[in-house]
C-alpha cells in the first residue's frame, strides 16, 4: 500500500490562499433506488452501477466479492477506471460530501469525501472500521480521478475536519498513479487499501 502514514494528532495543514471560496454540498447514494445497473456478471458477482452525484456529475460504483470501488465524476473515455478498494469486505455510506470551488458563477466539484465501513473479521460483521476516503473528482473531458487520502474515522472526532483539509490541499493538483496518498490513522489502524493496476 503506497502512501504517507501520518498520526492523526500530528496532521496540520496551512489553508491555501485562494480568491475562490471553498464549500461543501451533499448528495445521497442509494444503490437500490437511484442507480442504474449497466454491467453485471452473474447473480452476486461483479456489478457496475451509475448513480447521480452532484449536479450531473455521476458516481460509478463497482461491486465484486463483497467489496466496492467508487469513481466520483466523469471517468476516462478511452479506458476503464481503476479498481481502488479496501482488501477486507467493505461497503460505502449513504452520503457523499462534495468539496466545491466557487469562483463567481463557476462552481466545480474537485473532491469527494465518502465514509466507508470496513470489516476485517467476517465472523464479527458488527466490528467495522469507519474510514473517510478522499477522492479527486473526474472532470468532463479529462476523467482523471483517484484516491487522494484516507482518514480513519473510528475513534477520531476530528476526522471530518482532517478529510476536508486533505481534500482542499491535495485534490486539485494530485497526480493519480504518481503522487502518494495521505494516510491518517490513530488508535485504530488503517485497513489495507489497494489500487489494482491494469
Amino acid at each position: 500500500m503506497r502512501g504517507l502514514l501520518i498520526p492523526a494528532a500530528l496532521v496540520a495543514f496551512a489553508w491555501p490562499a485562494m480568491a475562490a471560496e471553498i464549500r461543501s454540498e451533499y448528495t445521497d447514494l442509494d444503490l437500490a433506488k437511484s442507480c442504474a445497473l449497466v454491467a453485471s456478471e452473474g447473480e452476486g458477482g461483479f456489478a457496475r452501477r451509475v448513480c447521480p452525484g452532484w449536479r450531473g456529475y455521476p458516481v460509478v460504483v463497482d461491486y465484486g466479492d463483497a467489496r466496492e470501488s467508487v469513481f466520483y465524476g466523469f471517468p476516462p473515455a478511452t479506458e476503464e477506471s481503476q479498481w481502488e478498494s479496501f482488501s477486507a469486505f467493505n461497503s460505502t455510506g449513504a452520503k457523499i460530501e462534495w468539496r466545491l470551488q466557487v469562483d463567481g458563477e463557476v462552481i466545480v466539484p474537485f473532491a469527494a469525501i465518502h465514509r466507508w465501513f470496513v470489516n476485517d473479521d467476517p465472523d464479527e460483521p458488527e466490528a467495522r472500521t469507519e474510514v473517510l476516503v478522499i477522492e479527486k473528482v473526474g472532470q468532463p473531458g479529462k476523467g482523471e480521478g483517484c484516491t487522494v487520502g484516507l482518514v480513519v474515522a473510528s475513534g477520531n472526532p476530528k476526522a471530518n475536519e482532517t478529510a476536508r483539509r486533505i481534500a482542499d490541499e491535495q485534490a486539485q493538483t494530485f497526480a493519480c498513479g504518481a503522487d502518494e496518498r495521505v494516510l491518517v490513522s490513530g488508535e485504530v489502524p488503517l485497513p489495507d487499501y489497494q489500487r489494482a493496476e491494469n
